[in-house]
């Protein structure tokens, strides 16, 4: 068995047995059980099926790796043709304490961009009716507010709040559309302990962060780093680093 995919939208991790691809629900109180062995190229799930591969670059081999060329775009179209005529969302993003970012999305999946990336607050700053000039909108603020935020960054600010002081000055620099305050019914003391597991009890998923309770810890888990792993079938006894709430 192989991890071989996540989704960050819905909280699952995609798992290719003997007997086909199933779908490992990370909802929260759900417990997994499974021992991370070797790690290689997670290979392609076409239509189902899970295409093996056995290259040695994980998550994924150049062979299998598949960047979204609009995802390199800073409004010089890269495509043959441009396609993007519909509706754009420029946005800025809050991730705790005090990391700020801006992106660009479809307008109608904006909400779901952000739950994917995990953020704590957001502010829709602009509309455009084509993807190229956002793109060159977010290119221009980019040059003093970052357009992305590495995942230990993210797991650094868990069970912290926004600085609320930061965010309100940076809108004062914008006139928001409309504004989002995100809970994802963590409930942490404090600041998890990063790890790569997949055994204990979810506690939440925050973006492609899998919160998961073992033996009086929490533990942060990014899913893109269990992509790859060859697993078995039974809690994994490797020792774990304990946060210091397990012991209070």
């Amino acid at each position: 068995m192989q991890f071989v995919g996540y989704d960050s939208g819905d909280g699952g991790l995609l798992l290719a047995a003997d007997d086909g691809v199933e779908y490992v629900d990370l909802t929260p109180g759900a417990e997994l059980a499974y021992t991370l062995g070797d790690r290689h190229c997670a290979g392609v799930v076409d239509d189902g099926e899970h295409v093996a591969c056995d290259a040695d670059a994980a998550p994924y081999c150049d062979q299998h790796s598949h960047v979204w060329v609009c995802a390199r775009c800073t409004g010089e179209c890269l495509k043959d043709e441009m396609d993007c005529f519909e509706d754009h969302a420029v946005y800025l993003a809050a991730f705790a304490p005090d990391t700020f970012k801006v992106g660009v999305t479809r307008e109608w999946r904006l909400e779901t961009r952000l739950l994917e990336q995990g953020a704590d607050r957001a502010a829709h700053i602009r509309t455009v009716d084509d993807g190229r000039a956002a793109r060159r909108i977010e290119a221009g603020i980019a040059e003093r507010i970052p357009d992305r935020v590495r995942v230990p960054t993210k797991i650094d600010g868990l069970g912290r709040s926004v600085d609320d002081e930061a965010w309100q000055d940076l809108l004062g620099e914008f006139d928001p559309i409309e504004t989002f305050d995100f809970d994802y019914g963590l409930d942490l003391a404090g600041r998890p302990v990063a790890e790569t597991m997949a055994t204990g009890t979810v506690r939440g998923v925050k973006g492609r962060i899998l919160l998961l309770d073992r033996g009086g810890s929490t533990y942060a888990v990014d899913l893109r780093e269990l992509v790859g792993y060859e697993v078995s079938e039974g809690a994994s006894e490797r020792e774990m680093q304990s946060s210091l709430g397990a012991f209070g």
